[in-house]
């Protein structure tokens, strides 16, 4: 939810946002006639209640002969209370529907459009070139004997596979790299739920124009997450936070993640690109609204630390304002080179929330001893995730189908130096 204040005092700014996402205006014009409505119901609702308060008080004092005709009165004014107070609440609801229909307010500099209209903020690394026909990540992977995508399908379908062997090792060791990346930024492990409420679900805007990419199971209500930021982003709501002298709260969520990858339909069929679960290790961090800009810029920096030390050529874009979603006020996706499509793919993505998702689940902060709450930011970001896989297979390659091991992995691969085809 945007911040009321902001929406009541500037909302030629908020339909500033609205447009440079691509959506409508008009949903600022109703969220302020229903916050108009919501203001006099409540106002009405309060004052009979007053005059109520009152009246009841005259009541006990009056003559014995003149309460029955009181009481008469009386019970006529508590249905007007009642219903004033109906009237209240719908009208509240109605306030609460039509605010949420607005997506966080963009920051400046954003760039305006849809997904074609990102700004390319840096190129680092250089781009691979071989002196042979470089394969691409699943044929490699076959040879390795590391992605069986045809065992995948035969078991749970389209766009599923079993990670095996030298797959499955190296997963792991692109997970555990990444949380001792972590633990090394004083962010707190966490191994999270994948199954999430609806409120929380929602809480974090995933419920908006995206929810037919999530996973519902009807019977009992819950949702499967799409991202541990989901669940870390629900951990503290309805809590008033005390933020360490650090000045931030910081977790590393290591969860599974599904997406029905909905309208995906033909794209990216060939291997573990787009697939409909994977593993990821995800940031989460909340920290004081002032902070947030300094805090994306570390994640961002955390991000470009890790690729760089895996030898992947990377870019950094900063995401036009109508492919953020609703909760992002700015996002930079960090691409890696894929050899064999001659592009860069996204491998981790970093989104500055401000109070967007804290408003809606309620996580506040006292800022001041004795001080009113006030609504923190949240931000999130990828440290690591199956795709990673994809860029490490077809950048290290060699002529033979062998594979070579960045050096900051083979700590965790029992100091393999090259992954080998098998027999």
């Amino acid at each position: 939810m945007i911040d009321p204040v902001l929406l009541r005092e500037n909302p030629e700014a908020v339909k500033r946002s609205q447009i440079a996402r691509g959506g409508s205006p008009d949903v600022v014009d109703d969220a302020l006639a229903a916050e108009a409505t919501r203001r006099v119901s409540l106002t009405a609702f309060e004052e009979l209640r007053a005059e109520q308060n009152a009246f009841g008080k005259q009541v006990a004092k009056a003559p014995k002969e003149d309460k029955p005709a009181l009481v008469a009165e009386a019970k006529v004014l508590a249905q007007r209370v009642k219903d004033a107070q109906a009237a209240s609440q719908e009208a509240e609801a109605a306030y609460r529907a039509a605010i949420d229909k607005i997506q966080n307010v963009v920051i400046d500099g954003v760039p305006a459009g849809g997904e074609e209209n990102f700004v390319t903020l840096r190129e680092v690394g250089e781009i691979p070139t071989f002196d042979f026909a470089p394969r691409d990540h699943l044929e490699l992977g076959e040879m390795l004997g590391a992605i069986d995508m045809e065992r995948g399908a035969k078991v749970s379908g389209a766009r599923f596979y079993f990670l095996k062997g030298i797959g499955a090792r190296l997963e792991l060791a692109l997970m555990n790299y990444a949380l001792n990346t972590a633990l090394e930024n004083d962010f707190t492990p966490m191994i999270t739920p994948t199954l999430v409420r609806p409120d929380i679900m929602g809480g974090t805007g995933f419920l908006g124009a995206h929810a037919d990419e999530i996973y519902h199971l009807a019977e009992d209500d819950l949702y499967l997450v799409g991202t541990s930021e989901v669940a870390l982003a629900g951990y503290h709501s309805d809590e008033i936070l005390t933020f360490p002298e650090s000045g931030s709260v910081k977790y590393a969520g290591w969860s599974t993640c599904y997406r029905r990858e909905a309208g995906s339909h033909g794209k990216d069929t060939r291997g573990i690109i787009r697939v409909h679960q994977f593993n990821k290790l995800e940031m989460f961090v909340y920290c004081r609204p002032d902070q947030a800009e300094a805090e994306h810029e570390r994640l961002l920096a955390l991000e470009e630390k890790m690729l760089a030390s895996l030898g992947l050529a990377y870019r950094v874009i900063d995401v036009a304002a109508g492919d953020l979603g609703s909760s992002a006020a700015r996002k930079y996706d960090t691409e890696a080179w894929v050899p064999t499509q001659g592009a860069y793919r996204e491998l981790t993505s970093t989104s500055n929330c401000t109070t967007y998702q804290a408003r809606r689940l309620d996580v506040r902060h006292r800022p001041e001893e004795g001080g009113r709450t006030q609504p923190v930011a949240t931000l999130n970001g990828t440290l690591a995730t199956t795709r990673w896989i994809v860029a490490l297979l077809e950048t290290h390659q060699r002529a033979d189908g062998s594979v070579w091991v960045p050096e900051p992995l083979r700590p965790y691969l029992g100091g393999l130096e090259v992954m080998e085809p098998i027999a």
